[in-house]
């Protein structure tokens, strides 16, 4: 999950430099104002966005099984605790009752 994040930024940071060149040199529009700095982080956004979906495709996959595991993993240590918990009180209603 973490190498997923970091090339996800990786990818927004070269947008973010793309763009900015961009917008210095003319071939993009400024902004409006001092709207300019937010104006660049939007575009940079809005274009790493499709790319990052399409080129991170496999990685965002790997990620995904690995959340799976971890959850199965999760509930079937829930389980085993709930089904230990079960075990214990019927083990203690049988001793507290007399026969």
């Amino acid at each position: 999950m973490l190498r997923y994040t970091l090339m996800r930024l990786g990818i927004f940071a070269g947008c973010l430099l793309a763009v900015w060149g961009l917008v210095y040199s003319g071939a993009f529009p400024r902004g409006f104002g001092d709207s300019n700095f937010l104006w660049v982080l939007l575009l940079a956004m809005v274009i790493s966005a499709p790319i990052s979906f399409v080129v991170l495709r496999r990685e965002r996959e790997r990620a995904s099984v690995q959340i799976v595991r971890k959850v199965d993993r999760a509930k079937a240590d829930l389980e085993a605790n709930r089904s230990q918990e079960d075990v214990a009180d019927d083990t203690t209603r049988a001793q507290g009752q007399p026969s």
